[in-house]
């Protein structure tokens, strides 16, 4: 969204588009790394030369990926809903079922948020490492931290401004 389009809608322009350009395009990344990385692992093997360490670096991937991708899957809301309640008490508790799953989402993403960041402070105070690679975990628990918190924002922001749909 441009600036222009921000200001016409009343959307706040404090860097969303950066940060959803900076999360696409490292998700992106990560999905070619994951990609291009068991490939050329798979055929490695055949030869019997495996990537050394590419288990580890699939799972950091794959955690990376998913963090990064949590911010723009909420803010596009193209998370799953079901809408169980709406079929057995009517569309008018929609409003209510709306607002108590916004509230619990944000609850949900912020206690995340907080847990991990905690868990990566102990983390980079033991020293934690992945056995072959040798590589950090302490980021990859920040980053995941910083991902939740930024989705609980993206939620709550989205808790007073949208009404469900009819």
């Amino acid at each position: 969204m441009t600036e222009h389009e921000n200001i016409q809608t009343g959307q706040p322009s404090f860097g969303w588009p950066v940060i959803e350009n900076i999360l696409g395009g490292l998700s992106i990344l990560l999905l070619i790394g994951l990609t291009v990385l068991t490939s050329v692992d798979v055929v490695a093997r055949w030869f019997g030369a495996p990537i050394s360490g590419a288990f580890e670096l699939t799972q950091i991937m794959l955690a990376a990926l998913i963090y990064s991708a949590l911010p723009l899957t909420t803010k596009a809301k193209e998370h799953v809903e079901v809408e169980l309640f709406s079929m057995i008490f009517g569309k008018g508790m929609d409003m209510i079922f709306h607002i108590v799953a916004h509230v619990a989402s944000v609850l949900v993403l912020f206690v995340l948020g907080w847990r991990l960041w905690e868990h990566g402070a102990r983390l980079a105070a033991d020293g934690a490492v992945t056995d072959s690679l040798g590589l950090p975990f302490a980021p990859i628990a920040y980053f995941a931290s910083v991902s939740c918190i930024l989705s609980g924002f993206i939620v709550l922001v989205a808790l007073f401004k949208a009404r469900p749909k009819n």
